[in-house]
């Protein structure tokens, strides 16, 4: 495998040096000596739907996608692929379900939003658990995914990667404000998409075709659903358990609906996540499929892999000319910074509003947006921390990735979900949940850590496949949470009022009839696209 060459290097500073340039010309353009918190944690709340939606793909789409999708279609196949898809269909409930509330509510948080609708306790708890499910599968996920990118394509050793990583995304974020992080998102969605691509072509290419990766990677590795035996990607896991994991990433975590509360009203947050959803049909292709040309190549001799989560590297590395491999690497750095800069920035938002403000209220904006920056770095320093336990969870970077979510998901996706469709239930109920979900998950994740050392019932418990436990988690925490409920009175109507779906609010800027028609003929369209998918594979 090649390294960079210095044609590959040059290209690499000259693309960030651009990437750099918009982020300062965003931020610039945005500060006019009068910025408040509006306009640095939601961009003004006057973000158009090609933007947002651009920054809904571009900010999921980080380094464990592009290392880790790839990772894992080249040990497993295709199955991974499935949350990809299934997230197309999730948008859609983000964009015509939760949106209305979301942005009616005038909320600048989901913790904010669960205080509106419960409880200050609910606030806390969410605010608290979503910092540490930043650490655990956003900050410590990603920079360990860019140091694989170093090491393989750069000959930069593991930890020196990560510092770079960290050092170099510290300072693109101080920047600062979401209005640069969704520009520069932007930017690299074009970047990802046609960097993926390249990399697909070339490999397709050198397997003879599409025809000819069939043949060789064998019908099983190309098999998107799995029997129910399978141990990572059971049918009925990928069926009733990923779309819970996808309701909490997708439609409440601050880390994606911050982009969606910037919108400049609800038909374009509607029409940005119907344009996500779209994006979101690509990564099957352009991520997953590599690691099964990578694994091909690997069945043919061609190409040696020393670990599965070095089939994308190696790829580049092996298939491109100099040149091309400078712009497809650097859109594999760009996309680490783009996902680790808005992590931040959530990040930001969240210890803002959810903690300081609320201990602080007299705060000023100036010193507001200080505390978020420096909170950013004791979570750099605490996801450098996490990332050698990382490999006792899952050896896939991307599997490890979600069995984490899914021991955290279940009870937050059902307190809003539960919460936005029934009137009755109530903060009782809904901290009982989330703490009775906590707990469980906890111990499975400390279970499946120590997973070697169990027998009997604890290791049946460890043992579960993490989908299946999400069903299971859902299911209780649902049931807790209704039947606390009904042991106090139901919250006041005024409590309620506009964030249930009884009593849906109606926005300010309501869209027309003509605009709904539209982005329900859009949302079928996608449905038709995922359907095609699922049949094909």
């Amino acid at each position: 495998m090649q390294l960079l060459s210095t044609v590959d290097w040059i290209i690499i500073v000259a693309y960030f040096l651009l990437t750099f340039g918009v982020a300062v010309w965003a931020t610039r353009s945005e500060m006019s000596g009068r910025e408040t918190s509006t306009d640095y944690f939601l961009a003004g709340r006057n973000v158009g739907w090609f933007v947002v939606g651009g920054s809904l793909f571009a900010s999921n789409i980080g380094s464990e996608h592009l290392v880790g999708l790839a990772g894992t279609g080249a040990a497993s196949g295709v199955a991974v692929g499935q949350f990809e898809v299934l997230a197309s269909l999730i948008l859609l409930l983000l964009g015509w379900f939760f949106v209305p509330f979301y942005l009616a509510s005038g909320v600048f948080t989901m913790p904010e939003f669960l205080e509106r609708r419960y409880s200050a306790g609910a606030r806390w708890y969410l605010a608290v658990v979503s910092i540490v499910a930043y650490v655990l599968t956003k900050i410590s996920v990603t920079i360990a995914a860019g140091a694989i990118v170093f090491e393989a394509l750069m000959g930069v050793d593991f930890w020196t990667g990560a510092l770079v990583v960290v050092i170099a995304t510290g300072i693109y974020t101080v920047f600062g404000g979401l209005r640069a992080v969704l520009y520069t998102d932007l930017l690299q969605m074009f970047v990802l998409i046609g960097g993926a691509a390249t990399v697909t072509i070339l490999g397709l290419n050198a397997l003879g075709g599409w025809q000819g990766m069939i043949q060789t990677a064998g019908p099983a590795h190309l098999a998107i659903w799995k029997p129910l035996s399978d141990p990572n990607f059971p049918w009925t896991g990928i069926l009733f358990g990923a779309p819970i994991l996808g309701v909490w990433y997708w439609c409440t975590d601050q880390f994606i609906v911050q982009r969606v509360l910037a919108a400049r009203d609800e038909t374009h947050a509607r029409r940005g996540s119907i344009f996500a959803g779209f994006l979101k049909t690509l990564p099957l292709f352009l991520f997953v499929i590599p690691g099964v040309i990578a694994y091909s190549l690997s069945q043919q001799g061609r190409l040696v892999l020393s670990s599965p989560d070095q089939a994308l590297p190696t790829l580049v590395g092996t298939l491109l000319p100099a040149g091309l491999r400078g712009i497809v690497v650097a859109g594999l750095l760009a996309a680490l910074m783009s996902s680790l800069s808005s992590v931040f920035n959530s990040c930001s938002t969240l210890i803002t509003w959810d903690v300081y403000r609320k201990l602080h209220p007299g705060a000023s904006e100036r010193r507001l947006v200080w505390v978020g920056r420096v909170s950013t770095g004791v979570l750099v320093l605490l996801g450098l921390l996490w990332i050698p336990l990382m490999g006792l969870v899952s050896q896939q970077i991307y599997q490890y990735l979600q069995s984490v979510q899914a021991y955290i998901s279940p009870p937050i996706a059902a307190v809003f979900l539960v919460g936005i469709l029934s009137r009755r239930v109530n903060a009782r109920g809904a901290m009982a949940a989330l703490l009775t979900g906590f707990v469980l998950g906890l111990a499975r994740l400390v279970a499946e850590l120590n997973k070697s050392r169990l027998e009997g019932w604890a290791f049946a418990y460890a043992d579960i496949n993490f989908l299946h436990f999400a069903i299971a988690l859902f299911v209780v925490c649902t049931a807790v949470l209704i039947g606390v409920s009904f042991t106090s009175p139901a919250p006041p109507a005024s409590k309620v009022e506009g964030l249930t779906y009884t009593g849906r609010p109606r926005s300010a800027a309501a869209a027309t009839h003509g605009e709904r028609r539209v982005d329900a003929l859009l949302s079928l369209v996608l449905f038709i696209c995922v359907l095609a998918i699922w049949l094909y594979f």
